[in-house]
Protein backbone atom coordinates (compact mmCIF):
# COMPACT_ATOMS: atom_id res chain seq x y z
CA UNK A 1 0.00 0.00 0.00
CA UNK A 2 2.79 2.43 0.88
CA UNK A 3 4.57 1.91 -2.41
CA UNK A 4 2.55 4.93 -3.49
CA UNK A 5 4.10 7.15 -0.81
CA UNK A 6 7.49 7.16 0.85
CA UNK A 7 9.22 9.44 3.30
CA UNK A 8 12.37 11.42 2.56
CA UNK A 9 14.94 10.34 5.19
CA UNK A 10 17.21 13.23 4.17
CA UNK A 11 14.51 15.87 4.60
CA UNK A 12 13.38 14.48 7.94
CA UNK A 13 16.93 14.38 9.29
CA UNK A 14 17.69 17.87 7.98
CA UNK A 15 14.61 19.27 9.69
CA UNK A 16 15.52 17.61 13.00
CA UNK A 17 18.90 19.31 12.84
CA UNK A 18 17.40 22.66 11.82
CA UNK A 19 14.84 22.59 14.62
CA UNK A 20 17.74 22.04 17.01
CA UNK A 21 18.91 25.59 16.23
CA UNK A 22 15.93 27.02 18.09
CA UNK A 23 17.19 27.14 21.66
CA UNK A 24 20.56 25.60 20.76
CA UNK A 25 22.98 25.32 23.68
CA UNK A 26 26.71 26.01 23.24
CA UNK A 27 28.33 22.88 21.85
CA UNK A 28 25.28 20.61 21.64
CA UNK A 29 21.81 20.13 23.00
CA UNK A 30 18.82 22.44 23.21
CA UNK A 31 16.97 24.57 25.75
CA UNK A 32 13.52 25.12 24.22
CA UNK A 33 11.12 25.21 27.12
CA UNK A 34 7.36 25.50 26.86
CA UNK A 35 5.87 28.78 25.59
CA UNK A 36 9.30 30.40 25.44
CA UNK A 37 10.80 32.70 22.81
CA UNK A 38 12.72 29.65 21.58
CA UNK A 39 9.53 27.66 21.13
CA UNK A 40 7.98 30.56 19.22
CA UNK A 41 10.92 30.32 16.81
CA UNK A 42 10.33 26.57 16.52
CA UNK A 43 6.65 27.16 15.77
CA UNK A 44 7.63 29.50 12.92
CA UNK A 45 9.77 26.76 11.34
CA UNK A 46 7.15 24.07 11.83
CA UNK A 47 4.30 26.17 10.46
CA UNK A 48 6.42 27.18 7.46
CA UNK A 49 7.29 23.54 6.71
CA UNK A 50 3.62 22.66 6.97
CA UNK A 51 2.68 25.52 4.65
CA UNK A 52 5.13 24.23 2.03
CA UNK A 53 3.15 20.99 1.97
CA UNK A 54 -0.24 22.71 2.06
CA UNK A 55 -1.13 21.98 5.68
CA UNK A 56 -3.45 24.31 7.58
CA UNK A 57 -2.13 25.52 10.97
CA UNK A 58 -4.34 26.07 14.01
CA UNK A 59 -4.03 26.33 17.76
CA UNK A 60 -6.31 26.25 20.78
CA UNK A 61 -6.76 27.73 24.24
CA UNK A 62 -4.19 25.27 25.59
CA UNK A 63 -1.44 26.35 23.20
CA UNK A 64 -1.37 23.10 21.25
CA UNK A 65 -0.22 23.45 17.64
CA UNK A 66 -2.01 21.55 14.86
CA UNK A 67 -1.21 21.17 11.15
CA UNK A 68 -4.04 19.55 9.21
CA UNK A 69 -4.36 17.84 5.86
CA UNK A 70 -8.04 17.97 4.95
CA UNK A 71 -9.60 14.68 3.91
CA UNK A 72 -12.10 13.71 1.26
CA UNK A 73 -14.74 13.89 3.99
CA UNK A 74 -13.74 16.79 6.29
CA UNK A 75 -16.54 16.06 8.75
CA UNK A 76 -14.89 12.78 9.77
CA UNK A 77 -12.77 12.69 12.93
CA UNK A 78 -9.08 13.06 12.06
CA UNK A 79 -6.21 10.70 12.60
CA UNK A 80 -3.82 12.61 14.88
CA UNK A 81 -0.07 11.98 15.09
CA UNK A 82 2.84 13.83 16.65
CA UNK A 83 4.44 14.62 19.99
CA UNK A 84 5.83 17.90 21.38
CA UNK A 85 8.33 20.63 20.53
CA UNK A 86 9.39 21.76 24.01
CA UNK A 87 12.53 20.42 25.73
CA UNK A 88 14.23 20.14 29.07
CA UNK A 89 16.61 23.02 29.98
CA UNK A 90 19.51 20.82 28.90
CA UNK A 91 17.70 18.60 26.43
CA UNK A 92 18.55 16.83 23.21
CA UNK A 93 17.47 17.07 19.60
CA UNK A 94 15.13 14.08 19.46
CA UNK A 95 12.84 13.92 22.51
CA UNK A 96 9.45 15.10 21.23
CA UNK A 97 10.88 16.69 18.09
CA UNK A 98 11.34 13.32 16.38
CA UNK A 99 7.70 12.32 16.81
CA UNK A 100 6.30 15.65 15.72
CA UNK A 101 8.57 15.92 12.66
CA UNK A 102 8.08 12.26 11.74
CA UNK A 103 4.35 12.97 11.61
CA UNK A 104 4.95 16.06 9.46
CA UNK A 105 7.19 14.04 7.13
CA UNK A 106 4.67 11.22 6.79
CA UNK A 107 1.85 13.63 5.91
CA UNK A 108 4.13 15.47 3.47
CA UNK A 109 4.92 12.15 1.77
CA UNK A 110 1.21 11.43 1.41
CA UNK A 111 0.65 14.82 -0.26
CA UNK A 112 3.65 14.41 -2.56
CA UNK A 113 2.32 11.02 -3.68
CA UNK A 114 -0.89 12.70 -4.83
CA UNK A 115 -3.02 10.87 -2.30
CA UNK A 116 -6.15 12.22 -0.59
CA UNK A 117 -7.16 10.59 2.70
CA UNK A 118 -10.81 9.86 3.37
CA UNK A 119 -10.55 11.53 6.77
CA UNK A 120 -8.30 14.44 7.84
CA UNK A 121 -4.83 13.83 9.23
CA UNK A 122 -3.59 16.25 11.88
CA UNK A 123 0.00 16.70 13.05
CA UNK A 124 0.19 17.88 16.67
CA UNK A 125 2.79 19.49 18.91
CA UNK A 126 1.35 19.34 22.43
CA UNK A 127 1.96 22.22 24.85
CA UNK A 128 4.38 21.72 27.76
CA UNK A 129 4.91 17.98 27.69
CA UNK A 130 8.16 18.27 29.63
CA UNK A 131 6.97 20.24 32.64
CA UNK A 132 10.41 21.82 33.03
CA UNK A 133 9.24 25.45 32.94
CA UNK A 134 5.68 24.96 34.19
CA UNK A 135 4.73 22.05 36.43
CA UNK A 136 3.34 19.55 35.98
CA UNK A 137 3.99 18.52 32.39
CA UNK A 138 1.61 17.33 29.67
CA UNK A 139 -0.59 20.38 30.18
CA UNK A 140 -1.70 20.62 26.55
CA UNK A 141 -2.78 17.00 26.16
CA UNK A 142 -4.44 16.93 29.59
CA UNK A 143 -6.46 20.03 28.73
CA UNK A 144 -7.35 18.53 25.34
CA UNK A 145 -8.57 15.37 27.08
CA UNK A 146 -10.50 17.27 29.74
CA UNK A 147 -8.35 15.98 32.57
CA UNK A 148 -7.56 19.46 33.92
CA UNK A 149 -9.24 22.86 33.91
CA UNK A 150 -8.02 25.91 32.03
CA UNK A 151 -8.23 27.95 35.21
CA UNK A 152 -5.88 25.58 37.03
CA UNK A 153 -3.34 25.37 34.18
CA UNK A 154 -3.31 29.08 33.32
CA UNK A 155 -2.50 29.98 36.93
CA UNK A 156 0.68 27.87 37.06
CA UNK A 157 3.86 29.96 37.23
CA UNK A 158 7.49 29.40 36.30
CA UNK A 159 10.50 30.19 38.51
CA UNK A 160 10.42 33.83 37.37
CA UNK A 161 6.78 34.24 38.38
CA UNK A 162 5.44 34.23 34.81
CA UNK A 163 2.12 32.42 34.51
CA UNK A 164 1.10 30.03 31.77
CA UNK A 165 -1.61 32.54 30.81
CA UNK A 166 0.95 35.29 30.33
CA UNK A 167 3.39 33.12 28.36
CA UNK A 168 0.62 31.68 26.20
CA UNK A 169 -0.65 35.18 25.41
CA UNK A 170 2.81 35.97 23.99
CA UNK A 171 2.72 32.84 21.83
CA UNK A 172 -0.75 33.57 20.47
CA UNK A 173 0.21 37.22 19.85
CA UNK A 174 3.13 36.01 17.73
CA UNK A 175 0.71 34.08 15.48
CA UNK A 176 -2.37 36.30 15.14
CA UNK A 177 -3.39 34.91 11.75
CA UNK A 178 -3.66 31.20 12.47
CA UNK A 179 -7.03 29.70 13.32
CA UNK A 180 -8.05 29.36 16.96
CA UNK A 181 -10.04 26.15 17.31
CA UNK A 182 -12.10 24.85 20.19
CA UNK A 183 -10.29 22.98 22.94
CA UNK A 184 -10.68 19.28 22.26
CA UNK A 185 -12.26 17.56 19.26
CA UNK A 186 -13.17 13.99 18.25
CA UNK A 187 -10.19 11.84 17.24
CA UNK A 188 -10.35 8.69 15.09
CA UNK A 189 -6.93 7.36 16.19
CA UNK A 190 -3.79 8.74 17.81
CA UNK A 191 -0.22 7.61 17.07
CA UNK A 192 2.88 9.01 18.75
CA UNK A 193 6.41 8.17 17.57
CA UNK A 194 9.18 8.75 20.13
CA UNK A 195 12.70 7.79 21.07
CA UNK A 196 12.64 5.08 23.72
CA UNK A 197 14.57 7.04 26.40
CA UNK A 198 15.94 3.72 27.66
CA UNK A 199 18.19 1.06 26.14
CA UNK A 200 15.88 -1.96 25.85
CA UNK A 201 15.66 -1.73 22.04
CA UNK A 202 19.36 -1.07 21.65
CA UNK A 203 20.32 -4.05 23.80
CA UNK A 204 17.96 -6.31 21.87
CA UNK A 205 19.15 -5.08 18.47
CA UNK A 206 15.59 -3.97 17.63
CA UNK A 207 14.74 -0.96 15.49
CA UNK A 208 11.02 -0.56 16.22
CA UNK A 209 9.42 -0.69 19.63
CA UNK A 210 5.77 -1.75 19.80
CA UNK A 211 4.69 0.00 22.97
CA UNK A 212 2.18 -1.97 25.03
CA UNK A 213 1.45 0.85 27.47
CA UNK A 214 2.87 3.40 29.90
CA UNK A 215 3.65 2.69 33.53
CA UNK A 216 1.76 4.61 36.20
CA UNK A 217 3.12 7.77 37.75
CA UNK A 218 2.47 9.90 40.82
CA UNK A 219 4.19 13.20 41.54
CA UNK A 220 4.03 15.27 44.69
CA UNK A 221 5.20 18.59 46.02
CA UNK A 222 5.91 18.47 49.75
CA UNK A 223 6.32 21.65 51.81
CA UNK A 224 7.84 21.23 55.28
CA UNK A 225 7.58 24.37 57.44
CA UNK A 226 9.68 24.94 60.54
CA UNK A 227 11.09 28.02 62.31
CA UNK A 228 14.00 30.19 61.21
CA UNK A 229 16.44 30.73 64.10
CA UNK A 230 20.13 31.45 64.78
CA UNK A 231 22.37 28.42 64.20
CA UNK A 232 24.69 29.45 67.04
CA UNK A 233 22.16 30.17 69.75
CA UNK A 234 19.07 28.02 69.26
CA UNK A 235 19.25 24.87 71.43
CA UNK A 236 18.99 21.64 69.49
CA UNK A 237 15.98 20.40 71.48
CA UNK A 238 13.97 23.52 70.59
CA UNK A 239 14.71 23.57 66.89
CA UNK A 240 12.04 23.23 64.22
CA UNK A 241 14.51 22.40 61.49
CA UNK A 242 12.74 21.83 58.16
CA UNK A 243 15.84 20.37 56.53
CA UNK A 244 16.29 17.78 59.27
CA UNK A 245 12.63 16.78 58.88
CA UNK A 246 13.17 16.44 55.14
CA UNK A 247 16.25 14.28 55.72
CA UNK A 248 14.27 11.90 57.92
CA UNK A 249 11.50 11.69 55.33
CA UNK A 250 13.92 11.10 52.47
CA UNK A 251 15.68 8.25 54.30
CA UNK A 252 12.42 6.53 55.24
CA UNK A 253 11.04 6.93 51.72
CA UNK A 254 14.14 5.42 50.15
CA UNK A 255 13.81 2.46 52.53
CA UNK A 256 10.08 1.93 52.05
CA UNK A 257 9.50 2.84 48.39
CA UNK A 258 11.93 0.42 46.74
CA UNK A 259 9.80 -2.70 47.11
CA UNK A 260 10.88 -4.44 43.90
CA UNK A 261 13.21 -4.07 40.93
CA UNK A 262 10.73 -2.15 38.75
CA UNK A 263 9.66 0.65 41.08
CA UNK A 264 11.13 4.08 40.29
CA UNK A 265 11.39 6.58 43.17
CA UNK A 266 13.06 9.96 42.77
CA UNK A 267 13.37 13.14 44.80
CA UNK A 268 14.20 15.44 41.90
CA UNK A 269 14.05 18.95 43.33
CA UNK A 270 14.85 20.41 46.74
CA UNK A 271 14.55 24.05 47.80
CA UNK A 272 15.69 25.19 51.23
CA UNK A 273 14.77 28.52 52.85
CA UNK A 274 16.46 30.76 53.80
CA UNK A 275 19.40 28.64 52.53
CA UNK A 276 21.93 30.47 54.67
CA UNK A 277 24.90 28.76 56.38
CA UNK A 278 24.22 30.07 59.90
CA UNK A 279 20.42 29.90 59.96
CA UNK A 280 18.25 26.96 60.93
CA UNK A 281 16.18 26.18 57.80
CA UNK A 282 12.56 27.27 58.09
CA UNK A 283 11.27 25.60 54.97
CA UNK A 284 12.04 22.62 52.74
CA UNK A 285 10.13 22.23 49.48
CA UNK A 286 10.73 19.07 47.47
CA UNK A 287 9.27 17.16 44.54
CA UNK A 288 8.75 13.40 44.34
CA UNK A 289 8.41 11.26 41.21
CA UNK A 290 7.05 7.75 41.87
CA UNK A 291 6.38 5.20 39.10
CA UNK A 292 5.28 1.57 38.84
CA UNK A 293 3.49 -0.49 36.14
CA UNK A 294 1.15 -2.13 38.67
CA UNK A 295 -1.56 0.34 39.70
CA UNK A 296 -2.28 -1.46 42.98
CA UNK A 297 1.39 -1.27 44.00
CA UNK A 298 1.59 2.36 42.91
CA UNK A 299 -1.46 3.32 44.98
CA UNK A 300 -0.12 1.46 48.02
CA UNK A 301 3.25 3.20 47.75
CA UNK A 302 1.58 6.58 47.34
CA UNK A 303 -0.37 6.04 50.55
CA UNK A 304 2.78 4.95 52.37
CA UNK A 305 4.69 7.98 51.09
CA UNK A 306 2.10 10.35 52.57
CA UNK A 307 2.18 8.43 55.86
CA UNK A 308 5.96 8.87 56.07
CA UNK A 309 5.64 12.63 55.65
CA UNK A 310 3.16 12.79 58.53
CA UNK A 311 5.25 10.51 60.76
CA UNK A 312 8.55 12.33 60.29
CA UNK A 313 7.44 15.99 60.11
CA UNK A 314 7.27 16.70 63.87
CA UNK A 315 8.10 19.28 65.23
CA UNK A 316 7.49 20.92 61.85
CA UNK A 317 4.25 21.19 59.91
CA UNK A 318 3.72 19.98 56.35
CA UNK A 319 1.59 20.25 53.24
CA UNK A 320 1.25 17.61 50.52
CA UNK A 321 0.20 18.64 47.02
CA UNK A 322 -0.59 15.86 44.57
CA UNK A 323 0.56 17.09 41.16
CA UNK A 324 0.09 14.01 38.96
CA UNK A 325 -1.89 10.83 39.54
CA UNK A 326 -1.69 8.89 36.28
CA UNK A 327 -2.43 5.16 36.40
CA UNK A 328 -0.80 2.68 34.04
CA UNK A 329 -2.52 2.31 30.68
CA UNK A 330 -2.47 -0.07 27.72
CA UNK A 331 -2.50 0.84 24.03
CA UNK A 332 -4.87 -0.40 21.33
CA UNK A 333 -4.07 -3.99 20.37
CA UNK A 334 -5.05 -3.56 16.72
CA UNK A 335 -2.70 -0.60 16.34
CA UNK A 336 0.06 -2.58 18.06
CA UNK A 337 -0.50 -5.37 15.55
CA UNK A 338 -0.35 -2.86 12.69
CA UNK A 339 3.01 -1.58 13.95
CA UNK A 340 4.36 -5.14 14.10
CA UNK A 341 3.08 -5.85 10.60
CA UNK A 342 4.62 -2.69 9.17
CA UNK A 343 7.96 -3.35 10.85
CA UNK A 344 8.02 -6.90 9.46
CA UNK A 345 7.11 -5.70 5.97
CA UNK A 346 10.00 -3.24 6.00
CA UNK A 347 12.39 -5.78 7.55
CA UNK A 348 12.85 -3.83 10.79
CA UNK A 349 13.43 -5.99 13.90
CA UNK A 350 10.66 -5.15 16.37
CA UNK A 351 10.15 -5.69 20.09
CA UNK A 352 7.13 -5.33 22.36
CA UNK A 353 7.90 -3.22 25.43
CA UNK A 354 6.36 -1.04 28.13
CA UNK A 355 7.16 2.67 28.26
CA UNK A 356 8.84 3.58 31.51
CA UNK A 357 8.56 7.30 30.71
CA UNK A 358 5.32 9.25 30.51
CA UNK A 359 4.00 10.65 27.21
CA UNK A 360 1.05 12.67 25.92
CA UNK A 361 -0.32 9.45 24.43
CA UNK A 362 -1.45 8.49 27.93
CA UNK A 363 -4.15 11.18 27.80
CA UNK A 364 -5.40 10.03 24.39
CA UNK A 365 -6.17 6.44 25.37
CA UNK A 366 -9.67 7.19 26.75
CA UNK A 367 -10.49 9.33 23.68
CA UNK A 368 -9.52 7.09 20.76
CA UNK A 369 -7.52 3.99 19.79
CA UNK A 370 -3.95 5.04 20.56
CA UNK A 371 -0.44 3.71 20.07
CA UNK A 372 3.21 4.61 20.32
CA UNK A 373 6.13 3.71 18.03
CA UNK A 374 9.55 3.69 19.70
CA UNK A 375 12.96 3.89 18.07
CA UNK A 376 16.26 3.35 19.91
CA UNK A 377 18.29 6.14 21.43
CA UNK A 378 22.01 5.64 22.00
CA UNK A 379 22.78 4.28 25.45
CA UNK A 380 19.21 5.02 26.49
CA UNK A 381 20.33 8.59 27.18
CA UNK A 382 17.65 11.29 27.03
CA UNK A 383 16.94 14.70 28.59
CA UNK A 384 20.62 15.39 27.92
CA UNK A 385 22.61 17.25 25.23
CA UNK A 386 24.19 13.93 24.16
CA UNK A 387 20.82 12.38 23.34
CA UNK A 388 21.13 10.66 19.95
CA UNK A 389 19.16 8.56 17.49
CA UNK A 390 20.66 7.07 14.35
CA UNK A 391 19.40 8.54 11.04
CA UNK A 392 18.34 5.11 9.78
CA UNK A 393 16.26 4.54 12.93
CA UNK A 394 14.63 7.96 12.58
CA UNK A 395 13.67 7.05 9.02
CA UNK A 396 12.40 3.63 10.09
CA UNK A 397 10.09 5.09 12.71
CA UNK A 398 8.66 7.57 10.22
CA UNK A 399 8.13 4.83 7.61
CA UNK A 400 6.14 2.72 10.07
CA UNK A 401 4.11 5.77 11.05
CA UNK A 402 3.35 6.42 7.37
CA UNK A 403 1.96 2.89 7.03
CA UNK A 404 -0.36 3.43 9.98
CA UNK A 405 -1.55 6.83 8.75
CA UNK A 406 -2.36 5.41 5.33
CA UNK A 407 -4.30 2.58 6.92
CA UNK A 408 -6.15 4.66 9.52
CA UNK A 409 -6.99 7.61 7.25
CA UNK A 410 -8.25 5.52 4.31
CA UNK A 411 -6.28 6.84 1.36
CA UNK A 412 -7.93 7.67 -1.97
CA UNK A 413 -6.34 8.77 -5.25
CA UNK A 414 -7.02 12.33 -6.35
CA UNK A 415 -10.13 12.73 -8.49
CA UNK A 416 -9.30 11.96 -12.09
CA UNK A 417 -6.11 10.03 -11.30
CA UNK A 418 -5.72 6.46 -12.38
CA UNK A 419 -6.44 3.96 -9.64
Amino acid sequence: MTGMASISPERLWSRLMELGRDGALPGKGVNRQALSAEEILAWRRIIAWGAEAGLKPSTDAAGNLFLTLEGKFPHLAPVVAGSHSDSQPTGGLFDGAFGMLAALEAVTAIIEAGLVPERPITVVAWMNEEGSRFAPGMMGSELFAGRRTLEDVMAAKDAAGISVAEALADVHAAFPDIERRLLGFPVHAYIEPHIEQADVLERAGAVIGVVSGIQGKKTYEIVVSGRETHAGTEPMERRQDALQAFARMALRMQQDMVVDDVVKFTIGRLQIEPNAPSVVPSKAIFRIDLRHPDNAVLDRLGTRLEEIVAEEATPCSFQIKRLVDAPSNTFDEDLQAAIRHSAARHGYPALDLLSAAGHDARQMVPLAPSAMIFIPCRGGLSHHPDEWAEPEHVAAGAAVLLDLLLEQAGLLMKDGDAS
